[in-house]
């Protein structure tokens, strides 16, 4: 294991089985002399300090935990075990009995670290960058509080590609399309693509249906004036800003990745499989 030279675990503090698998986790590296850090998170808005020396990152809690810890580190471009306290998510495809077995096979083979597409999304306002998010799953722009239409310009590449009057837009990553992208009626698409999916949520004109564009595509978002609701954007579920009207969203592929160390025992189909209850054929 001379690879790895200091490992920082991100635990959910508030799942009760944190503390036991981070301690197994620590006993695990500690024993091979490799120092261990460990963070307890309460929200997904804690910043956290990243040392230059951390190599490897174990994320414990479920798929919103990596989420967070992708934020946290794709750009210093540190692969992340994502271990689930339950069984096993979309993302968080390894179990808390896996972890080893998952360690072990990337350690000597290095063939189940998947490279995830992020979004990066900057809000502009006056033709000046007010925020900028980074997020692995997708980005939201909907209504602020109760569902009201809103209406927005979706632009590929400069190119007007419609108006919408929707409850909102959703831009997903690959990864992000098993989420909110798909429970609004948008397709899964294969986590290694490299391409973004647009899904309208609820959409006032049928034929307004969910689009997938490559990756290399620079979406852009307007916000139309005489909104009749308050609008909001954001991140991965977990981080959210306030829309003004005129506001231009710009979505565009991240230069860094997500580096996700994956299970040794199951593949992308293997978990959408069991997660979607198919009975293990297409036509289901």
């Amino acid at each position: 294991m001379s690879e790895i030279k200091k490992v920082l675990i991100i635990a959910n503090g508030l799942k009760e089985e944190s503390r036991a698998v981070s301690k197994e986790i620590s006993s695990f590296f500690e024993e091979r002399n490799i120092a261990v850090s460990t963070v307890f998170t309460l929200s997904n808005d804690e910043e956290i300090r990243i040392d230059d020396d951390i190599s490897l990152v174990c994320s414990l809690g479920g798929d919103g935990t990596v989420l967070y810890a992708a934020r946290m580190v794709h750009e210093k471009g540190l692969p992340i075990l994502p271990v689930n306290l339950g069984t096993f998510g979309y993302i968080t495809e390894v179990s808390k009995d896996e972890w080893k077995d998952a360690l072990h096979h990337y350690l000597e083979k290095g063939d189940n670290l998947s490279r995830r597409l992020m979004l990066k999304v900057s809000v502009m306002r006056n033709s000046e960058k007010v925020r900028q998010f980074y997020a692995l799953n997708e980005v939201t722009i909907s209504a602020s509080g109760i569902s009201k239409v809103v209406k927005l310009q979706l632009f590929l590449n400069n190119t007007l590609a419609g108006s919408f009057k929707s409850d909102g837009l959703i831009i997903a990553s690959p990864t992000g399309s098993t989420g909110y992208s798909l429970a609004a009626g948008g397709p899964i698409l294969s986590s290694s693509l490299a391409a973004f999916v647009i899904t309208p949520i609820c959409p006032f004109t049928l034929s307004n249906r969910p689009l997938v564009v490559s990756s290399d595509t620079k979406c852009k978002v307007k916000i139309n004036e005489n909104q009749r609701t308050d609008l909001i954007l954001s991140a991965d579920g977990q981080e959210s800003f306030a829309l003004d009207e005129d506001d231009e969203i710009i979505i565009e592929k991240s230069i860094s990745r997500a580096l996700l160390i994956t299970s040794a025992k199951r593949n992308f189909i293997d978990v959408i499989r069991e997660k979607l209850h198919w009975s293990g054929e297409f036509h289901a």
